[in-house]
């Protein structure tokens, strides 16, 4: 029987991660600092924090970035999405995960949003 184990709380209703056998499914993280304010910056920058805030989330669960298979990333202006490939690739130097980028309207007022999925054999 597959376990699930839940990882972090939240001010909202949702935990940062899920461990649900051997995937490690992380929500959507936002530009929020270590001290709870939202990074002021562009694209780029916040790109950085949100990606931060995934490998923080990952450790928690005994993963990193290098165990992400999938990525989802919603970007308030399409426009901005070569700034931030600039930004992700770094972070994915070799064989990055699969992912899906699309415009949405936040429920924030943010620029990012990204949620991933790990695999991570128990």
């Amino acid at each position: 029987m597959m376990q699930k184990k839940h990882f972090g709380t939240s001010q909202v209703p949702l935990s940062p991660a899920v461990r649900a056998g051997d995937f490690v499914f992380v929500s959507g993280q936002v530009p929020v600092g270590a001290d709870g304010k939202i990074v002021e910056g562009d694209v780029g920058a916040q790109t950085k924090q949100v990606l931060e805030n995934i490998s923080s989330v990952l450790a928690i669960a005994d993963c990193s970035l290098s165990d992400v298979v999938k990525t989802t990333v919603w970007l308030k202006h399409a426009e901005e999405f070569a700034g931030f490939n600039a930004a992700y690739a770094p972070y994915f130097p070799k064989e990055p995960p699969a992912r899906s980028t699309a415009e949405s309207r936040l429920m924030i007022d943010i620029l990012v949003e990204i949620e991933a999925i790990a695999y991570k054999p128990l």
